[in-house]
């Protein structure tokens, strides 16, 4: 499979970028997935922990592997093994409530990596990509060169960023807060709608955070705009549509 990218790696570079004019190459993130000796999981956990706490901590060492490695995209595929590790955990608590057997929670494993988080993000991070570089960049000046432009392992490493609390809020508490979240009564509807909301909501947010990261881009608040449709969705479904009920039943069938 191969992705856009506005920037290519060879083999020999030991992963410093070299621009190949619009070159269509898998990015190094994925291309060293195997190599877990070179993983630095502290830093990954680090961060993980930082983008539910601080997370505008963890866009400051952008700059620094920009100067570093010239690239804003991180080549350390450890925080991808982490978020995966954490969504198997996940997907066998969630297999455990509804008894889907081996075979069940071994799909629901694959599922919930591939599907909800590889698969989503490419989609999410090809758009983002496009919309970007279309409409978000800055006319060339001293500070933003001609050539700026945003990499697609960047916008897949936002994506990756934004999707850890959104784990946290849908695929953990949510997982908790089940008994009460499915029940019929309007309180338990608004918590559970609240719940969804908040997930979107930073998720949302987490976007606009990484993308307004990178100086050569304006407007970067119109990656806020989804929260508009987002809120006036919560408010409506406050009428007597529980969110966590419907998504529940689709998602695992029942």
């Amino acid at each position: 499979m191969s992705l856009p990218t506005n920037t290519s790696y060879s083999p020999e570079d030991g992963g410093v970028p070299t621009r190949t004019g619009g070159g269509f190459r898998i990015p190094l993130i994925f291309r060293r997935l195997h190599r877990f000796q070179q993983m630095d999981f502290e830093l990954a956990a680090w961060q993980l922990t930082y983008l539910c706490l601080a997370p505008r901590r963890v866009y400051r060492n952008v700059y620094f592997h920009k100067q570093t490695k010239n690239t804003w995209a991180r080549d350390d595929p450890a925080i991808l093994v982490l978020i995966a590790a954490c969504l198997a955990v996940a997907a066998i608590a969630w297999a455990v409530v509804y008894k889907l057997g081996l075979w069940g929670s071994t799909s629901l494993i694959i599922f919930m990596i591939f599907r909800d988080f590889l698969l989503s993000g490419i989609v999410i991070a090809t758009t983002l990509w496009f919309v970007s570089n279309r409409l978000l960049l800055s006319p060339p000046s001293h500070s933003a060169p001609a050539d700026s432009s945003v990499e697609w392992a960047y916008v897949f490493d936002v994506h990756t960023n934004a999707f850890f609390p959104f784990y946290l809020t849908l695929y953990l508490a949510q997982l908790f807060l089940l008994p009460i979240v499915l029940k019929g009564n309007w309180v338990c509807l608004w918590l559970g709608n609240t719940l969804y909301l908040a997930a979107f909501a930073q998720y949302t947010y987490g976007i606009y955070l990484g993308l307004s990261a990178l100086p050569f881009l304006i407007r970067s608040e119109l990656l806020l705009t989804p929260l508009l449709p987002l809120f006036t969705a919560y408010i409506l479904s406050l009428l007597g549509f529980n969110v966590a009920k419907h998504v529940l039943s689709a998602y695992f069938g029942q």
